[in-house]
């Protein structure tokens, strides 16, 4: 029997989206069952995205859009819906980045967000939340979709060397992660420089952090601790970063040196494993 449990459409857009689907699936005369098997998926599936105990897919959505008829409303719906599963403080911050047409930041512990595998991601935050990982990794999937844009922001990111050597997820996921880095700095839009170690003291120690830049809006700042974001568009505040972070970026490796040391810590960090001996020893 299909779950009936009682939605109020304006407590979330998780919920807004269930009984949005409820309503055209009943509308079409289609059970759980009946819309599952037209989308390629169970119909508890259905069920529990319709009563929010499971967070939609973008492949989900744009498979109902067609089938129920709706004219992209779902494919509409699922940003919102997986921007809502971002931390609540984080969500101010996403809401801007997605507007920016101008992104730098510095990086001094993990491979920028917009940047990530899925495999570095689900590694990363399944550590404090691992019962909505799921929920986490596809909200920062749908965060990423800004850089598939016709028109993407231009994004310049300097990683600390020590950003490359921090494994996160194993070996075969970072040796991963980086080759992902190493395709993305082919791009027009988006430069990688590397911090090498040998750099030493540097305007970065304080941690990482990122400027925003828009087409009409003040520039803003963002840094971030534990539990918070902090986002300021004091002059003086983005005066000071801005040239920290010209600073950073000359004392930086060029693109191209960087991404030639992406590649040797990739063969000599992460790379395959040599076959064991299994000659016996005499």
């Amino acid at each position: 029997m299909a779950n009936i449990r009682s939605l109020d459409p304006s407590a979330s857009p998780l919920d807004f989206y269930g009984s949005e689907l409820r309503r055209l699936r009943e509308e079409a005369d289609l059970s759980q069952d009946q819309l599952g098997a037209c989308i390629f998926c169970t119909g508890s599936l259905v069920g529990q995205i319709e009563t929010t105990k499971k967070i939609p897919t973008r492949d989900f959505s744009e498979r109902a859009d067609a089938a129920l008829g709706t004219g992209g409303l779902f494919s509409r719906l699922v940003g919102l819906v997986l921007r809502s599963q971002l931390p609540t403080w984080f969500q101010p911050y996403a809401e801007l980045e997605a507007r920016a047409s101008y992104i730098s930041t510095y990086q001094c512990q993990l491979i920028h967000g917009l940047l990530q595998t899925e495999e570095y991601a689900r590694a990363l935050l399944g550590v404090d939340h691992p019962e909505r990982v799921d929920e986490q990794v596809a909200a920062r999937k749908e965060r990423q979709r800004i850089l598939d844009r016709a028109v993407p922001p231009a994004l310049w990111v300097v990683l600390a060397e020590a950003v490359l050597h921090q494994e996160v997820g194993g070996r075969d996921v970072m040796r991963r992660q980086l080759e992902h880095l190493l395709r993305f700095a082919a791009g027009p839009w988006l430069n990688i420089q590397v911090l090498p170690f040998s750099v030493g003291q540097h305007t970065g120690m304080m941690g990482s952090f990122t400027l925003l830049r828009f087409d009409e809006d003040p520039d803003l700042f963002y840094a971030e601790s534990y539990d918070q974001g902090h986002m300021t568009a004091n002059p003086q505040v983005i005066r000071e970063r801005s040239v920290g972070y010209a600073r950073l970026q000359a004392c930086a490796l060029s693109p191209e040196e960087s991404a030639q040391l992406i590649v040797r810590v990739t063969e000599e960090r992460y790379g395959q494993e040599p076959e064991p001996d299994r000659r016996t020893v005499a």
